[in-house]
């Protein structure tokens, strides 16, 4: 029987975990003499490395098949997000014209959003769903190791109030212990650029971060200056969970506090995947909404 050759951007599974995600092939190394393979997932944010023998190619059918479970999960959280949305412009609308007693036009200006991600397929995905929703960003494909270089240059040219550090993190069990931030992929990466974001606007209400991917180490983000990070019990997290806690962020009002739980519900992952502090909306309103005619 003809081996089967497995080539960068194949979609594979790994044997030795019964197949259970979807993984994109991204490189492949040798490592102690044996030849791995980089993988990225294809909806959560995870990489990993796996010996090449351990990889299943997943055939049309079979990607069809995660694809629909994936794509129903990610259509459920976004019908309940644009809900919680329409709620909080009705209740905008309503405290705008005084409780509907004065008939009077307004506009709103919700948050600017700088989205930094390690994946461009992934940066994608997230851009149609800001344009669907209606979240003005500004997406920058860039790599984790990159990001702490790039992102004070980035802030003073597009001056958000939400920032997204995201990508591709992993924790490796032969690195180290949970709490040791080296035995984690990128998490030393996010929290510098966390950081290097914080020197920029120290405070936590005029600039709202979200930073981290699957696996990352939370306390760490959240200590170095994130509002909201994962994963706080180390678990994979889905590719849009960062869009969704930013757009609540970016329509919730600057004179109101933002609920952790209230963020966190109808995200795809969760509170064992996603958590944060107290933090203010950045959404504001003004009046009166007279678009200037061409004559």
């Amino acid at each position: 029987m003809t081996a089967v050759i497995i080539k960068i951007n194949d979609i594979v599974g790994r044997r030795s975990y019964n197949c259970d995600i979807l993984f994109r092939v991204i490189d492949f190394q040798k490592i102690d003499g044996k030849n791995y393979a980089i993988l990225y997932g294809e909806a959560f944010r995870l990489v990993a490395d796996a010996p090449y023998e351990d990889l299943v190619i997943i055939d049309a059918l079979q990607q069809a098949k995660f694809s629909e479970e994936y794509r129903t999960l990610e259509e459920q959280s976004l019908r309940l997000f644009t809900q919680d949305v329409n709620l909080l412009r009705e209740k905008q609308e309503y405290e705008a014209t005084g409780g509907y007693a004065v008939e009077s036009s307004y506009f709103q200006i919700p948050g600017k959003v700088l989205h930094l991600d390690g994946d461009p397929v992934y940066l994608k995905k997230c851009m149609a769903v800001y344009e669907k929703i209606g979240v003005p960003v500004l997406g920058i494909h860039c790599n984790e190791k990159e990001m702490p270089m790039k992102i004070g240059e980035l802030i003073d040219y597009y001056r958000p109030e939400i920032l997204v550090i995201t990508g591709h993190d992993a924790y490796s069990k032969a690195k180290g212990k949970l709490s040791d931030l080296n035995a984690y992929r990128h998490s030393k990466h996010f929290v510098m650029a966390v950081r290097e974001a914080r020197r920029k606007v120290p405070h936590l209400d005029q600039l709202v971060i979200f930073a981290g991917a699957c696996q990352s180490h939370f306390e760490s983000l959240i200590h170095a200056g994130a509002n909201f990070a994962s994963s706080p019990a180390r678990v994979n997290i889905h590719a849009l969970d960062p869009v969704y806690i930013v757009a609540k962020i970016s329509f919730t009002p600057f004179m109101e506090r933002i609920n952790v739980w209230e963020v966190l519900r109808n995200t795809l992952t969760g509170e064992k995947g996603l958590g944060g502090i107290d933090t203010k909306g950045v959404l504001r309103t003004g009046m009166p909404y007279r678009p200037i005619k061409d004559e």
